[in-house]
């Protein structure tokens, strides 16, 4: 979910929906353990995580393109105009169309595409055990004092933290992600961000609690015994990995006929998100982060190193060669509720307090 979208509720209560399907940071929210490609490193100290739109902004960048060659059209039926012999009164209408193409397309195309390019290749948000907040890159900072680093949000890991999973429903189905917000003393929105990937329909909350779980394990009892993610997400994408953010944005498992059909529409998305890339650079973090986020050259739990495979591309070779575990999981420890997580999800979307026994998960 672009965050550009989460503006309108700035000044608001939270959702009533969010709040009734607030998470619990201090205890498991449904059976399984498990991470679902949300993660770009891990260590004893902090694991840096994804936001929504990582996975997704071919999407938007695409759409941005049309825009901007929509806002061309009006310059274009500006000089055909004026070429020939017309009246004054047709001049005056096609130039008003014109003005209206470059005012209208133009302005959505920048409001659409600002930090999608100049912007951030990607912008971390890091889960820190020992400050235990949330650090979240949010925008580039292009006239930083040196050491400031990028804006970063800040969001304390405490049982009153309004952690949810959120709910959207829009032209192309009901979508969730797990949300952050912050209030004012009026409990209205002051800001919000989302963590993680975007989880299409109530299938797939099954996987967005069992997501949840994951990093409540990593902050409250570190990374020991913790499952190997999904993946991790390379911070050095290349061509290669463009071209499956593409692909397996019309899903993982989509059939072989699925994506011959959409290889055009692929390989437009790879060659927008790797013009968006070209454009952007690397966050930087805060000096005072960064020396709060030391990490020991011999830490046992630090992800990825020499020999982990890095982005979709290797660590699909590496687990066909059996180098790699393919859909790793746990259990939760003290889970007394329903077995079975998908029929969990299910009862809890209808009633958020099964199996919820602490405060924070209660309006």
């Amino acid at each position: 979910m672009d965050e550009r979208v989460m503006k309108k509720c700035i000044g608001r209560p939270v959702p009533e929906w969010d709040l009734a399907h607030r998470l619990a940071t201090d205890q498991p929210v449904s059976p399984d353990i498990q991470d679902f490609g949300s993660t770009f490193n891990i260590n004893s100290v902090f694991m840096d995580v994804i936001e929504p739109s990582f996975l997704e902004k071919q999407w938007f960048i695409t759409g941005v393109f049309v825009l901007f060659l929509a806002a061309l059209y009006g310059p274009y039926m500006y000089s055909y105009t004026h070429t020939g012999d017309s009246s004054a009164f047709y001049l005056f209408v096609a130039d008003v169309m014109a003005l209206c193409f470059v005012v209208l397309f133009g302005g959505m195309a920048w409001r659409l595409g600002r930090g999608l390019f100049f912007g951030l290749r990607y912008r971390p948000i890091r889960f820190h055990r020992e400050t235990r907040k949330l650090y979240a890159i949010r925008s580039r900072r292009f006239f930083a004092k040196a050491g400031a680093g990028d804006v970063v949000w800040e969001a304390p890991w405490t049982q009153d933290s309004i952690f949810c999973l959120h709910r959207e429903i829009t032209s192309f189905g009901t979508i969730f992600h797990i949300r952050h917000y912050t209030v004012d003393d009026h409990g209205n929105v002051t800001r919000v961000f989302s963590i993680g990937r975007e989880w299409t329909g109530r299938l797939q909350v099954e996987m967005a609690l069992a997501q949840w779980n994951y990093w409540c394990a990593y902050m409250n009892d570190g990374p020991n015994g913790l499952p190997k993610p999904m993946l991790f997400h390379t911070q050095r994408e290349t061509l290669r990995e463009s071209f499956l953010f593409s692909m397996y944005s019309f899903g993982m498992r989509a059939p072989v006929v699925i994506r011959l059909v959409m290889m055009p529409l692929i390989l437009v998305f790879t060659v927008m998100r790797t013009l968006a890339n070209a454009t952007c650079r690397d966050p930087v973090w805060p000096d005072a982060i960064e020396r709060i986020s030391a990490v020991a050259s011999d830490d046992p739990y630090a992800e990825p190193r020499s020999g982990t495979p890095v982005g979709w591309g290797d660590t699909v070779l590496a687990q066909q060669r059996g180098e790699y575990p393919n859909d790793p999981k746990a259990r939760a420890d003290g889970w007394m509720g329903e077995p079975d997580g998908r029929t969990h999800a299910t009862a809890w979307l209808e009633n958020p307090r099964v199996n919820m026994t602490h405060p924070a998960a209660r309006v």
